[in-house]
Parts: C-alpha cells; structure tokens; sequence
C-alpha cells in the first residue's frame, strides 16, 4: 500500500474513531455498551471466500489474526486493518509464510466473497475476506464474542452503517484463541504478537 495513502487512513481513523472509542455504539443500535469480560471459546468455522468455503481449521499451523467488520465502514475497519497491514510488511517472508489474516463481514446484505476480496486486497498483507448468510454469520460472531447491528435510518435506505465492536482475534497455530487486541493496536504489537506465537 502506497505509504501516504496508509498515512491518510490512519490519521482518518484517528480523528473520527475517537468518538467511537468514547461511545462505541450508537444509541439506534439498541447494542449492549458492556461487552461480556468473559473470554469468547472461538473455535473453528465454515464460511465463504471468493474461491469457496474456508475452515478456520485450514490454516491450522499458521497464528491466524481474525477481525469482524464490514467493507462500507468509514473508519474503525480501515484503522485496524491499515495496522495489521503495516505489521505484515514487517515481517520476514518466513514469518508472513507463518499467518494468515482473516476479514469477516458482518454485513452480509452488501458484501458479496468478490466484493471483500477486493476490498482486503488493498491492504496488501494476504488477506481473505469471508461471509455468509446472517445466520451463519451470528453464529460465529457469538463464538467469538463479536457485537454488531445494523443502524436503522429509514433515510439511508442502502447506504446504512453498522456498528460493531472492534477485537483482533488471536489464534495460535494449534487453531485456539488465544487472546484479543484492542481497536487501534498499533503495528508494533501485531508484529511483536504474531512473532511470540509463531515462536511458541
């Protein structure tokens, strides 16, 4: 990715992220403002890519990092991944060989496997981007302790948002979650983190 282009977004992010982290959800939403302290379980799952289903369990021997989001968020998504992709390009080629970075939507009306996979291919940090039907995508949402909605504004029709909670997800190479990193984590950590798990 262009470094002034990386630059813009993450300063985009910072400004209006911040009223995020201050009231993460909107008040339309009906969002619960407290998220559980208990630790999600995780475990595998089955969702859609642009060349078909994908397993967690496919990656099984690689620290997967594992982000829930939407591909028309206009800053929350685009911080967290700006930094994971900055981390990425850190790595050596043995420990890029050694991750895989996953992109759910939690807006499955808008995001078509070919649509996420062009969105997350701007990044550069080979990253797949994944869906489903709402249920399915509730489901895996729930094992991971993921909160989002939709905001219903009957004056958006199409152009909605959706508020969702903002957890990179962790999981070493033996497929289990092992923790969860805040919203504007920087690249530092990620990097640091992936290579901790790589090495363990």
């Amino acid at each position: 990715m262009n470094s002034k282009i990386i630059i813009f977004v993450l300063a985009l992010g910072v400004i209006l992220g911040t009223a995020w982290v201050v009231q993460p959800f909107s008040d339309k939403a009906n969002l619960p403002k407290i998220i559980s302290n208990e630790k999600p379980q995780g475990g595998n799952f089955t969702l859609n890519g642009i060349d078909g289903p994908k397993q967690l369990s496919d990656y099984k021997g690689k620290v997967v990092l594992l982000y829930f989001g939407y591909t028309y968020c206009p800053d929350i998504c685009p911080t967290n991944l700006g930094n994971i992709s900055l981390a990425y390009q850190q790595l050596s080629q043995k420990q890029k060989d050694g991750v895989q970075i996953i992109f759910v939507s939690v807006d499955p009306e808008r995001d078509t496997p070919k649509r996420l996979q062009q969105y997350v291919n701007y990044f550069e940090a080979n990253m797949i981007g994944l869906t489903s039907d709402a249920k399915t995508i509730a489901k895996v949402a729930k094992q991971y302790g993921v909160v989002y909605a939709k905001v219903e504004d009957s004056n958006n029709g199409t152009n909605y948002a959706v508020d969702h909670s903002a957890f990179t997800y962790v999981i070493t190479p033996d497929g289990k979650l092992q923790t969860q990193l805040p919203h504007a984590t920087s690249p530092d950590v990620f990097a640091k983190t992936i290579q901790e798990y790589e090495n363990q």
